[in-house]
């Protein structure tokens, strides 16, 4: 099967019955905080909390009568594999998941709610293939490779569709670039459509594996690190869906951690939208000034995933906080005796900022036995409010010291 513009009209037919049409929304805070005309794309609104579903349910409905009786295979992180696990329990179709161990506890575990046979194996995605290569042949099961199969990248496309749809004078689109199954399928939708749109990949700087592919010529394995966005942590792209990316895409951009957490924070204070770390990629990619070519475009951010870890989640927040300077840490030397907190306390508080935690280092504060140093955490406005917090300290004779 090629993935053509009609592989994936036939794939939006083949799909329409239980894969829904996702909006497809402007925004008016993330439009003026980019400067451009910025509509989300929200398939996080999938029944599974992402775009895979399209892909997963257009390659079971292609399967033959002897595949569906005897099952599906697949090595996936997550999002693939609850679609798999959905659309097989929706069509009958026995599925097997092998995820490695980074993958998010909540998509284990609502991938064996969905029915689905899931075996936590591997160090990464490519230890989890072998694992499930070796039950493709014990048991004669398919694979069903989340983002290098045809029938897969052919799915993901209708996204396309339904966008020209929803935004028919659309400029540019941007999407995350993990296995680049979305992407290739985007593109060849939309360059066969509207080949003026500018179809912009972002990758996270930590698994840039597009980008390594691109400076060799072809896909290559990369390293492997951590990341919040844990659906990008593909090792190295797909063989199929490289090629198709790279000829229909304009840009290709990476995005460090902290932008990645900004913009999960956010979605979710300005859209009240929870998305993971692959879906805020393409927003935090227009947070760091990556893409200034977009300002006054009108721009849809495929927002395709919004299955994040509720404990991954506060911890990103927080980290987001930080990066918005709107939560800092500092120490400060304060006396050790009675009111010498109180002075420190009132001077932070006159100053607009809010005490979040004090915490007492005795053993490390220097020889003068009468003092101690105070680690605060302070919750602040943003970086000129740090700023003009430690300017107000250290005029009230107070040594602050970054933490």
């Amino acid at each position: 099967m090629s993935v053509t513009l009609s592989a994936i009209r036939a794939a939006a037919r083949r799909i329409a019955d239980g894969v829904q049409v996702t909006p497809c929304p402007a925004s008016i805070p993330l439009s003026e905080l980019t400067g451009a005309k910025v509509f989300c794309k929200l398939d996080n609104l999938q029944r599974t909390g992402s775009f895979k579903e399209r892909g997963a349910r257009n390659a079971l409905l292609l399967l033959t009568h002897a595949q569906r009786r005897r099952g599906v295979i697949a090595a996936s992180a997550g999002n693939h594999a609850l679609g798999l696990a959905y659309h097989g329990q929706l069509l009958k179709i026995p599925v097997t998941v092998v995820m490695p161990d980074y993958a998010p506890l909540i998509k284990i575990t609502t991938c064996r709610r969905l029915g689905a046979r899931v075996l936590v194996k591997g160090i990464d995605f490519s230890a989890a293939r072998v694992e499930a290569n070796a039950l493709v042949d014990a048991e004669n099961l398919t694979y069903v490779h989340g983002f290098d199969d045809p029938a897969i990248i052919a799915g993901q496309g209708t996204m396309a569709l339904e966008i020209l749809k929803q935004v028919p004078d659309v400029e540019a689109i941007v999407a995350p670039i993990g296995g680049a199954g979305l992407i290739a399928g985007l593109a060849v939708a939309i360059k066969a459509l509207r080949p003026k749109v500018k179809i912009i990949g972002v990758e996270s700087k930590a698994t840039a594996s597009f980008s390594a592919a691109l400076k060799k010529g072809s896909p290559v394995t990369i390293p492997r690190r951590s990341t919040l966005a844990d659906g990008l942590a593909v090792l190295r792209v797909g063989d199929n869906a490289f090629p198709l990316a790279r000829d229909h895409i304009d840009e290709v951009v990476t995005v460090s951690e902290d932008w990645i957490a900004l913009a999960i924070l956010r979605y979710a204070e300005l859209e009240k939208t929870v998305v993971e770390g692959a879906a805020a990629a393409p927003l935090g990619a227009m947070l760091a000034g990556k893409l200034p070519k977009l300002k006054n475009k009108l721009v849809v951010l495929t927002v395709c995933g919004g299955n994040i870890d509720p404990a991954v989640l506060s911890r990103v927040i927080e980290k987001g906080l930080v990066t918005d300077g709107r939560l800092c840490r500092f120490k400060v030397r304060i006396s050790d005796r009675p009111g010498g907190l109180a002075v420190l306390s009132r001077i932070i508080g006159e100053a607009g900022a809010s005490i979040r935690d004090i915490a007492h280092d005795r053993a490390f504060s220097g020889p003068d036995v009468s003092a101690v140093l105070a680690v605060c955490t302070v919750e602040t406005r943003d970086h000129a409010h740090i700023r003009a917090l430690h300017r107000t300290l250290k005029k009230a004779g107070f040594s602050v010291m970054k933490h």
